[in-house]
């Protein structure tokens, strides 16, 4: 709705031409067919015509003033503003989009991050159960080889023993199986 040069011009002049072709030719303008028995009427431009020519061009600078010019105004700042708002939804959408692809890459990251912190939990899990199995088993041998040679030990002495008691048990037996001392 915005109004060029031409158009703003072209109006008055328009008036103008209209006012003077009234002047000038006012019959063929007004429809009088200039016969005085006829149905027509017939007008005669006067300094009234002049006067109200000036008052509509007037009335229309007035309505431009008062009316046009402060609507027109406020179409254009409602029309930046809704541009201004448009702007503003654009770039939030597409600041919007930047940050939900940022948070995306940002999880992915984090995931990955945190598969591969598992992986080396695990990893050194699996080697510190190996390291106290292999100490477990070691410590299993250490006893049993103890405890064998506790046993050696413990077998040494009761052999010690039986052997000098061997002669005093063999006297036994064979007095039980003769029935008689020997």
């Amino acid at each position: 709705m915005k109004f060029s040069g031409i158009c703003r011009k072209g109006f008055p002049v328009f008036l103008l031409s209209f006012a003077l072709i009234c002047f000038v030719f006012p019959q063929s303008v007004l429809g009088s067919s200039g016969e005085s028995g006829g149905g027509g009427v017939t007008v005669t431009p006067d300094s009234s015509a002049l006067i109200q020519i000036i008052n509509f061009v007037f009335l229309i600078w007035v309505l431009n003033i008062l009316l046009y010019r402060p609507i027109r105004k406020i179409l254009a700042q409602r029309k930046e503003k809704i541009d201004g708002l448009e702007l503003s939804i654009e770039t939030s959408d597409k600041d919007a989009l930047g940050k939900d692809k940022a948070f995306s890459a940002g999880i992915k990251e984090a995931r990955a991050r945190g598969f591969k912190e598992k992986e080396a939990l695990m990893q050194q899990a699996t080697d510190e159960e190996k390291k106290i199995i292999a100490d477990i088993n070691s410590n299993a041998q250490a006893e049993l080889a103890e405890i064998r040679n506790q046993i050696k030990n413990e077998a040494e002495v009761a052999r010690e023993s039986l052997q000098k008691e061997v002669d005093n048990f063999a006297n036994q037996i064979c007095q039980k199986i003769l029935g008689r001392a020997v």
